[in-house]
């Protein structure tokens, strides 16, 4: 694998440079495409209106933080079946698929608006395979987009119905 001096040759040290960074790049990509965009909203109305609606849109999710002064309403974890989608490559079903979310939204002053947003977190609990506790966890998934527009939706519908404008 080298000559007498016990170097390798160049395309030997070319195969281990590039797998030395190719990981790091490979694992962030990866953790980047699970992220999701939070849905903002801009309302021009008093803070203390725009928090009292968030907790009234959230009511049905169990809060368990409650922060107006630093402007974070965040839930706990609520369980449901999972929907259809499947894991790995071929979109593979398990037994015992359910899923996990979690809502934060946040209040922000700009001048005389309040920024509004929503994000959510949402695992999925199945088996993968192997005797091993990294066989059966919880698994980050991708937020659903359809729950963080309904919280936003609510949102505007109650601030409209209180006299906020959209900003």
């Amino acid at each position: 694998m080298g000559n007498s001096l016990g170097i390798a040759p160049p395309s030997v040290r070319m195969t281990v440079t590039f797998f030395r960074w190719i990981w790091p790049v490979a694992m962030s990509v990866l953790t980047v495409s699970c992220a999701s965009i939070p849905k903002e909203r801009y309302a021009a109305c008093p803070y203390n209106t725009v928090w009292e609606v968030a907790l009234e849109a959230m009511k049905e999710r169990p809060l368990t933080v409650q922060d107006k002064e630093s402007g974070i309403i965040e839930t706990g974890w609520i369980e449901m079946a999972a929907n259809e989608r499947g894991f790995g490559v071929f979109g593979r079903q398990a037994f015992d698929d359910k899923e996990r979310a979690r809502m934060n939204v946040s209040l922000k002053r700009i001048n005389d608006t309040i920024e509004v947003s929503a994000l959510e977190t949402r695992q999925r609990w199945h088996l993968r395979g192997g005797v091993t506790q990294q066989a059966t966890k919880w698994w980050p998934i991708e937020p659903s987009e359809e729950a963080m527009t309904a919280v936003m939706n609510r949102l505007h519908v109650k601030l409209k119905d209180r006299g906020c404008s959209p900003a």
